[in-house]
């Protein structure tokens, strides 16, 4: 289960309601605040369709699929979104190779996304911030901040799509989480005074201090995980990941990491008859 103390909404920037034309944007690295991208202004924001768009294509078409050998590729000021990362035109930047390579923060040496073409780079949204240009940029605590952008993807696919469970996969294309999604409407409610459970976060160097009055409150999802790392649970995730009723999300294999230590810290701040149900671990994330 997630538990963050005291996280607010607006910590996260949703880029689906956020994220408009005609205004300029400043893109920031989430984890060390270093500019990526400054003044950005887009002339179109667009979603991109599913991953599994092209099969779709073929059972609604009586000809060949037209679409086969297109790929989608964002103009100079197009921007467009995915379920966990944006595409976005590198404009003057070179990449030479044709192949997938890693987008790296100059400061931190955090991955921020990948190369997808010669001209068009995806970040992902758990290691990008997006400040309109007339803002300034506040820091956001790292496990606060991929939980609750975990916890929205989880939300929003599952009201769009009716999916309720998700692989949680690295760049590296290795599933490292199998995550059920019970219930997306959980109210939170835990007393902000001395908690056993805000010192396991001190580990990400967070520090929590109270909004106001001694009990807070928070949405969350309540979810069964299940790690996959090391060989555990190889024929369940095998047999997920050939399910069509499962959907894929792909983040950085080191935030796949954060955010299985993250779902462990918090099982084990549970009473240990309420860690687990059905073999899978239990975990509430607030967002």
């Amino acid at each position: 289960r997630l538990i963050p103390p005291l996280l607010s909404t607006d910590l996260v920037y949703t880029l689906k309601e956020s994220l408009k034309p005609q205004k300029s944007y400043v893109f920031y690295c989430q984890s060390c605040g270093d500019i990526i991208v400054k003044d950005r202004q887009f002339l179109r924001v667009l979603p991109l369709p599913s991953e599994n768009w092209s099969a779709l294509v073929e059972e609604w078409c009586c000809h060949p699929n037209p679409f086969a050998r297109s790929t989608l590729h964002p103009q100079h000021d197009d921007c467009f979104l995915g379920d966990t990362f944006f595409l976005l035109n590198s404009g003057n930047e070179s990449h030479k190779s044709k192949e997938n390579t890693r987008v790296i923060c100059k400061r931190c040496k955090t991955m921020l996304g990948e190369t997808v073409s010669a001209g068009t780079i995806k970040y992902y949204v758990t290691e990008v911030i997006i400040r309109p240009s007339e803002e300034s940029f506040s820091p956001t605590p790292r496990s606060q901040f991929v939980q609750s952008v975990v916890a929205q993807c989880l939300v929003e696919l599952s009201s769009a799509k009716s999916t309720f469970r998700f692989t949680i996969k690295g760049d590296d294309g290795k599933i490292y989480i199998l995550i059920w999604l019970l219930n997306s409407d959980t109210l939170l409610v835990e007393s902000l005074g001395s908690s056993s459970s805000h010192g396991a976060f001190t580990l990400f160097g967070d520090v929590f201090l109270p909004s106001s009055g001694p009990v807070g409150t928070w949405d969350a999802v309540k979810v069964l995980y299940q790690p996959c790392i090391k060989g555990r649970n190889k024929d369940l995730a095998d047999t997920w990941e050939d399910d069509i009723g499962v959907h894929p999300l792909k983040f950085p294999s080191e935030t796949c990491m954060e955010l299985l230590l993250i779902l462990g810290l918090s099982t084990f701040s549970l009473p240990p008859s309420l860690r687990c149900m059905n073999s899978f671990q239990v975990r509430n994330s607030c967002y």
